[in-house]
């Protein structure tokens, strides 16, 4: 049996990934508990805060992160919980329950992959101070602090604001930057929005990335993917678990729930791995700039001629260079290169497999066929179905869930 009907206010900018991804969260405590709620989110909440009280409702669930609504909600008569951003210092906390992000493990868990890959050198691309995004400063000390105990030295920059009439001072800065760096880094962007800066700019001044600079970013926004020519690798944070939590958080306080309001910290979900940080410390400058063409382009069904052409040296020696550093061909690293992105694509998407044969540069499906079975002994969509979950392992986790 449900319990009584509550009205439940969720005060979000549905337009925002992140927002959206929490809005997700509190719809899956709704649908998976026995709670009767109706949950309320007005698009254009914004201009109606200083009535907050004649709508608010049973319960409220916010954004935190923004100052007017924290301040809108001080006096509030019902009950709130709060999301957004950790904090290191523990009274920057609200007087709220309070679910965040661990924003020191989203750094963290980025720095690790950095490092993983053999990066000895560290930058971090913040933000401008601005009290609507206090968790860029909490990124950029968490940073400065991780690299720190680890014994390394980090380079920071916070830019300047994104605005149409500064834009191109801002990217000249930025160019300026980046050019000071020491070779090879990796760069840690607050932000999916600030690492694609990075992956601009390095692209117009001829920067390779990730052989010159590793990037990563923060959110794993589905859109950025396909704004740039360098897939971003990013750390995706538990933006879903976070409205579990706060809706459950919400549930018990409305049940009569009396206790402690100590915050409660979600991790990082994982780090989405992608070409900006398919890092390999390479030590022939004409082996770095044939990978970085081939990165590039091999999808696009190049040849060798081609990186030949590109690099501007013979076959013989660049063949040589190649298997001195790369233990292969230049024809062998092309086809790498695309079964790489083939065997993803199975992984991470429902592309059809002649979709995937398409984009991923093979003249036929039927040779991409070929070669599956030449190298795993199934066919792509065998090789699709083996690398998902089965269903004890989804049973497994939902009940780590529960």
């Amino acid at each position: 049996m449900f319990e009584n009907k509550h009205s439940i206010t969720m005060l979000f900018n549905a337009s925002k990934v992140y927002d959206r991804q929490i809005i997700e969260g509190i719809g899956s405590y709704l649908q998976t508990s026995k709670v009767d709620w109706d949950l309320y989110l007005e698009e254009d909440f914004m201009a109606r805060l200083d009535h907050l009280d004649e709508w608010s409702g049973d319960g409220i669930i916010a954004d935190y992160d923004n100052p007017k609504i924290q301040a809108a909600l001080q006096k509030a008569q019902v009950p709130v919980v709060g999301i957004g951003g950790s904090y290191k210092n523990p009274e920057d906390y609200p007087d709220v329950p309070y679910v965040a992000t661990d924003n020191y493990e989203l750094v963290n868990a980025a720095f690790q992959h950095l490092r993983q890959k053999g990066i000895q050198r560290f930058a971090f691309y913040g933000a401008p101070l601005d009290e609507h995004q206090r968790w860029a400063v909490e990124r950029e000390n968490a940073m400065i602090d991780i690299t720190s105990k680890e014994g390394y030295e980090c380079y920071v920059y916070r830019g300047h604001p994104v605005r149409p009439e500064t834009w191109q001072y801002t990217i000249k800065r930025l160019s300026d930057w980046l050019r000071s760096l020491p070779t090879p880094i990796g760069i840690v962007a607050v932000t999916d929005a600030r690492a694609r800066h990075l992956l601009q700019v390095c692209d117009h001044i001829g920067m390779l990335i990730p052989e010159k600079m590793a990037v990563i970013g923060i959110d794993d926004d589905e859109i950025a993917r396909f704004l740039s020519r360098v897939s971003l690798s990013s750390v995706k944070q538990g933006c879903f678990e976070m409205g579990y939590q706060a809706a459950k958080f919400l549930h018990k306080i409305l049940q009569g729930y009396q206790g402690p309001k100590k915050p409660i910290l979600v991790p990082p979900e994982r780090v989405a791995e992608r070409q900006s940080t398919d890092f390999k410390a390479i030590a022939d400058p004409h082996v770095m700039q044939a990978m970085h063409f081939i990165r590039q382009n091999a999808c696009r069904g190049i040849k060798v001629d081609q990186v030949l052409d590109y690099v501007g040296i013979s076959r013989s020696n660049l063949e040589n260079r190649f298997k001195e550093e790369r233990g292969h061909s230049i024809h062998t690293e092309i086809h790498n290169e695309k079964l790489t992105r083939a065997c993803k694509m199975l992984k991470e998407s429902d592309e059809s497999t002649a979709d995937i044969a398409r984009i991923c540069g093979y003249p036929s499906l039927q040779y991409m066929y070929a070669v599956f079975k030449k190298h795993y002994a199934k066919t792509p969509i065998e090789f699709r179905e083996a690398s998902r979950p089965t269903t004890v392992e989804l049973d497994l986790e939902w009940e780590q869930d529960e």
